[in-house]
């Protein structure tokens, strides 16, 4: 399977069943609240949003590849567990780099809103 069909369908599963062996063991992943390395770090993040996060959704809107860069947009969403259950939104978009076995070794997310933009959704 062609590594973009994989990661439509990690998205539509999001985030239960990725597939993680698409990733090189030291990733990098950057995105506007973390910034680190390893797949295993990569796993703990989604683990933290499948079981802090309620109803989690990434909708992926467009997908592409050229050469070594695969380019991603999408609008991640979740409900926040406080009394008043604020839903989330923040649309983004994704680059990912491919090392020359065809692993991802960098996984950055750019988000189209600031992060005060994200924190004042917490009161609408």
């Amino acid at each position: 399977m062609d590594i973009t069909e994989i990661i439509k369908n990690d998205y539509q599963r999001f985030p239960v069943n990725q597939t993680y062996d698409i990733y090189a063991k030291d990733v990098y992943f950057k995105d506007p609240m973390n910034q680190f390395r390893g797949i295993q770090r990569y796993q703990k993040m989604i683990g933290f949003i499948s079981t802090w996060f309620i109803e989690p959704h990434l909708e992926l809107h467009d997908i592409s590849q050229s050469g070594d860069t695969i380019k991603t947009r999408w609008n991640l969403s979740w409900i926040t567990p406080l009394p008043w259950k604020p839903r989330i939104s923040i649309p983004g978009w994704s680059e990912l780099k491919l090392n020359s076995d065809g692993l991802i070794i960098s996984h950055i997310d750019y988000w189209d809103i600031s992060r005060f933009d994200v924190f004042k959704q917490l009161f609408r």
